[in-house]
């Protein structure tokens, strides 16, 4: 008898054709089908005339599977064949074993009552133990083997094997996977695509395969062997199970006629990643970006749009405006779709989804690329009418096959509430920015605000502190003799003299400059990298225009002037004490005669 070396490093072996061991008395002596993505692995367990045969295989394999327990053991030692489900590459070969001359006298078929009762159709003389009456184990002789039930994964009765004194878990259909180029052992987490696409359309549920799961994560593994893909060594199982736990199941609940495994599962990873996206993301961006990018491989897509309603207008989400949303008339064809029912949408055939030749955007009118646009109503739960829709232009005609237009409309309810939830922020955005402005901005004169200064000013002062800018100047200014102008004009009237001032602050000063209005008829501007002959020329300017305006009204032919004192910032200085300085300045132009600049801790000088 020959048998395969037990020095070989099975992590080297792709399409072994001998025997490999992968633990302590535990064989792999399957056979591998040339250009079949679907590989089925047949397990010895040697333990004497009590020894093992997991999942024994089909009729197409036995040849090769016998020639390689024999190398290990005569075969007639198999005293157990068994049968972790009743599928055809399974137990198939059981009737050629039950005829075999040579096989042990006692060979028994082990498997759970409901594969049992299917099994009995072979009509084998072999008798057949069910492992719930015997107490979910098998004693070979002192070896234990334990079974875990895990029904509907993928059959009624199905269940995994654990061989205690190994760590391996023989799990048949779970965590076997679809393999291209088969490696025996599993390389890296690489193996995990293999493995999701395998259960996403062949097991039932997420919620059944979890309960599968909980079961065995609690076990000391360190293999799991499955029937397909390939065998899983202790330090993936964690990310293996991991992963398990996060994936879709059920995939062909979401069809009616296509077969084609590879389009089902990419349309269940479009609706599974578009609707995380949509739960976990508040950037709408990211949320296009993902719908986007999960289309493509279905769709020829090249452009997404979205149109939603506010109040009595349209918003419009595109591309152009990277998703942040503008005011815009939405396109003639879906002008008078928005804001009617849902039912209205519907086609007669049932569905909502439906398609336009060229697009309906005039984005996209020139553009000759997109042939075909395919409109989508969006909603939100609880409002009858539609309030969006979601534009997709497509590069190409098509016509959308019953799973792929289920999909996309099964994403009209997310997608409609993560459009009005994107409209509400918008909507909040813009009342913000509106009371940003009226908090920041002087209502009257339009300079800005006190409060605004404050925040504003600091930052500058940080900069000059660390030498981000080589000068800060202080202008402060006061009407002269403004209470004479309330007194005698009335209030109206000085408010016009307040605004004509504050105007000529606004046009004399740069964009990098701050202008304030401090209350009443003060007023202040921060000029940045100032020095001391640009800044006069600039605090002279404004008198002099100042000294200029002409009023009509009641203030016809009358003047005003004003008076400003100016100071520069020491660096680290405070900006109580930098104001305060210039506020003394101002109090010296006054009392030398008004209408003149007085330069702090220095002279005035006439105007």
């Amino acid at each position: 008898m020959t048998t395969a070396n037990p020095n070989l490093d099975p992590l080297t072996l792709e399409a072994p054709d001998h025997p490999v061991r992968i633990a302590e008395s535990v064989w792999w002596v399957g056979s591998l089908m040339g250009d079949d993505s679907f590989q089925c692995h047949v397990y010895l367990i040697v333990h004497g005339d009590h020894s093992v045969l997991i999942d024994p295989g089909s009729v197409l394999l036995f040849p090769i599977v016998l020639e390689k327990i024999q190398k290990i053991i005569p075969f007639h030692q198999i005293r157990y064949f068994v049968c972790q489900h009743q599928d055809p590459d399974i137990a198939g070969v059981l009737p050629i074993i039950d005829r075999m001359p040579d096989r042990h006298p006692q060979a028994t078929v082990v498997s759970h009552w409901r594969i049992n009762a299917l099994l009995k159709h072979y009509a084998l003389r072999m008798p057949m133990l069910c492992i719930e009456e015997n107490g979910w184990q098998l004693d070979l002789d002192g070896r234990i083997l334990k079974f875990i039930f895990t029904p509907y994964l993928h059959s009624p009765g199905a269940f995994c094997t654990f061989e205690e004194s190994t760590g391996i878990l023989f799990s048949s259909d779970l965590f076997g996977g679809f393999t291209e180029t088969l490696h025996l052992f599993a390389q890296d987490e690489r193996v995990m695509e293999g493995i999701r696409f395998f259960h996403e359309h062949y097991m039932p549920s997420r919620e059944i395969l979890l309960h599968g799961l909980f079961k065995l994560e609690s076990l000391p593994l360190r293999l799991i062997a499955p029937q397909h893909g390939s065998i899983i060594p202790k330090r993936l199982i964690p990310f293996v199970f991991t992963r398990l736990k996060e994936i879709d199941c059920g995939l062909y609940l979401i069809t009616h006629s296509c077969s084609n495994v590879q389009r089902l599962v990419m349309l269940n990873d479009l609706l599974r990643k578009s609707m995380e996206r949509m739960v976990m993301s508040r950037d709408f961006s990211e949320v296009v970006n993902t719908l986007l990018h999960s289309a493509m491989p279905l769709l020829p897509v090249k452009t997404l749009r979205f149109h939603g309603l506010l109040h009595d207008q349209t918003i419009r989400f595109g591309p152009e405006t990277h998703y942040r949303g503008a005011m815009a008339q939405p396109p003639a064809a879906l002008r008078e779709r928005l804001g009617i029912p849902l039912e209205a949408w519907r086609q007669p055939d049932g569905s909502l989804l439906f398609s336009v030749s060229g697009s309906p955007c005039a984005e996209e009118a020139t553009d000759p690329e997109v042939v075909q646009t395919l409109i989508l109503p969006l909603f939100a739960p609880g409002k009858p009418n539609v309030d969006g829709v979601a534009t997709l232009g497509l590069t190409e005609t098509i016509t959308l096959d019953p799973e792929t237009r289920s999909i996309l409309e099964q994403l009209g309810l997310p997608l409609g509430v993560a459009l009005e939830r994107e409209i509400i922020f918008h909507s909040l955005n813009k009342e913000r920015e509106k009371f940003y402005q009226i908090s920041t901005r002087d209502q009257l004169t339009g300079l800005y605000t006190r409060f605004y200064m404050r925040d504003a000013v600091a930052r500058l002062c940080d900069l000059h502190d660390r030498g981000h800018q080589s000068g800060l100047a202080l202008a402060a200014f006061d009407i002269d003799h403004f209470k004479r102008v309330n007194d005698t004009f009335g209030h109206p009237e000085g408010d016009v003299v307040l605004k004509m001032v504050a105007g000529v602050l606004l046009e004399s000063v740069r964009i990098e400059d701050v202008p304030v209005r401090l209350g009443g008829e003060e007023f202040v501007i921060f000029l940045i990298a100032a020095d001391l002959e640009g800044v006069t020329k600039i605090t002279e300017r404004i008198l002099e225009k100042v000294r200029a305006l002409t009023f009509t009204g009641a203030m016809a032919g009358e003047k005003v002037t004003i008076s400003c004192g100016l100071a520069f910032r020491d660096k680290h200085e405070t900006l109580d004490a930098f104001m305060q300085r210039a506020d003394l300045a101002l109090y010296a132009a006054k009392r030398g005669g008004r209408n003149r600049v007085c330069l702090a801790d220095g002279k005035p000088g006439e105007a």
